[in-house]
């Protein structure tokens, strides 16, 4: 450990930095976190560079203790060690602990500046009260659920007989048929199709990996808008637009235009999830006959919370987060047991390693969909122990039910008359689950099922 640098929070020395920088950045960074990279995320799996990251992170902690570490780096960055200090800084948000930190916001800026994740202050709050408004965020089944649910069930059902015909379902089909789910539960049935707001949305996202360092393509962001616009004044009934058109009507301070994009983005890496879940759950036989059998009997047209396969989702981000790096900036000197920590410090909290680390959580590295079940001791877990994976505290993010019953019902639809045998990774031990998978490399063997009445069938 470093100085104390007159009553700072103590900084960590240049070795310790580079470890992290190089070890837990760097491969962080390469993924993309706007936008995956599928080669970099190919050689994260095939090296396990984020299960070494969390053995970083874990060596810092066992020195170090709880609290926060400063890196020793021009740029102000704490490291959140310490699980009641996760709790604490995404407790404490948006105030001392910005959600709009530096580097969020010029990633953001290529297609959303004015979204709510890019805000601070009265801006981001009027625009969280809509965001949870249009997204039902406290209900685990979406208002818009009768609607939702028949874009899912129609599209995975494409996605399932397209599999069974060709015989395989890898990411490339399933990523297209989710891609047209979202599309429709945002903008509309309209917007199915629309593959050039996909394309310009994709182009910024990739510009937003690079943050504040790449210009701005104002070009592509102004077609970008004008065809959200588009869909936003048509309003279609039934499509989270239609809620927007009515919550906000044209409020400038809101700009309604500019809350649809974070949207979107963020059901992609929910796409990820699923299909990483449905390769769970063909590792863990048991498992997948429970989900079978929550699907026994079950009307899957009527809207309805299907826990088993909303835990396996959550299991999924849990294991492999969709943001492994949850940033916040301190807005003012804040004490912190003690030292200080000046205002503009980037707080982070890297999530892998407290979803991960084994010398605590005994379900760090296998597939317990009980923790999210409530059942017993492993459920209790997630009361002490610092399991975000989508955040915490005031900036949870608003959408995580409505991600949960889109993913579940996909799910259930795939499952239901397809049978899936896993092709990659092939060898998935769900006891001891690997640091990183590719979800553009996940891949299945699919066929059709014929089940006799009443039976729930097999995972392979």
């Amino acid at each position: 450990m470093g100085p104390s640098d007159g009553g700072l929070v103590p900084r960590l020395g240049v070795a310790d930095t580079l470890r992290v920088a190089l070890g837990v950045v760097a491969p962080t960074l390469a993924q993309g976190v706007i936008a995956r990279r599928p080669r970099a995320m190919a050689l994260a799996e095939r090296f396990d560079l984020d299960g070494r990251a969390v053995t970083t992170v874990q060596q810092l902690h066992r020195r170090h203790g709880d609290g926060l570490v400063r890196l020793a780096l021009p740029r102000r960055v704490a490291l959140v060690l310490g699980a009641d200090d996760v709790h604490e800084v995404l407790g404490d948000s948006p105030e001392p602990f910005a959600l709009a930190n530096r580097e969020k916001q010029g990633a953001l800026s290529q297609f959303q500046p004015h979204g709510v994740l890019a805000s601070h202050g009265r801006a981001r709050e009027e625009r969280r009260a809509v965001n949870e408004t249009v997204l039902d965020t406290p209900r685990p089944v979406h208002r818009l659920a009768p609607a939702i649910v028949t874009a899912v069930r129609e599209e995975a059902r494409e996605v399932a007989a397209h599999a069974a015909r060709g015989g395989h379902l890898d990411w490339s089909s399933f990523s297209a048929g989710w891609r047209r789910v979202v599309r429709r539960v945002v903008l509309g049935d309209a917007a199915r199709d629309d593959e050039a707001l996909q394309a310009d949305l994709d182009a910024l996202r990739y510009r937003g990996n690079w943050s504040y360092l790449l210009p701005r393509d104002r070009t592509r962001r102004d077609r970008f808008r004008g065809r959200l616009s588009g869909y936003l004044e048509r309003a279609e009934p039934g499509s989270l637009a239609g809620l927007l058109a009515t919550t906000a009507g044209d409020d400038a301070e809101v700009d309604p235009v500019d809350q649809i994009p974070q949207w979107l983005f963020a059901f992609d890496p929910a796409g990820m999830a699923t299909i990483r879940a449905l390769a769970l759950l063909t590792a863990d036989l048991q498992e997948g006959a429970r989900a079978r059998a929550e699907l026994a009997d079950t009307d899957l047209d009527a809207p309805q919370e299907l826990r088993r396969l909303r835990a396996a989702v959550l299991e999924s981000v849990r294991l492999w987060p969709t943001t492994p790096m949850i940033l916040r900036e301190t807005t003012r000197d804040t004490e912190w047991a003690g030292a200080r920590l000046p205002a503009g410090t980037a707080v982070a909290v890297y999530a892998p390693f407290f979803h991960r680390d084994d010398d605590t959580l005994d379900a760090a590295h296998r597939f317990d969909p009980a923790l999210w079940l409530g059942d017993g001791p492993a459920g209790d877990a997630r009361t002490t122990w610092p399991l975000v994976p989508f955040s915490e505290g005031p900036g949870v993010c608003p959408g995580q039910n409505l991600v949960l019953l889109t993913a579940s019902t996909f799910l259930a639809t795939l499952l239901e008359h397809h049978e899936h045998e896993r092709v990659h990774p092939r060898r998935l031990d769900p006891t001891r689950l690997p640091g990183v998978i590719s979800p553009f490399r996940v891949r299945f063997r699919t066929t059709s099922r014929v089940v006799s009445s009443g039976a729930p069938g097999r995972l392979s």
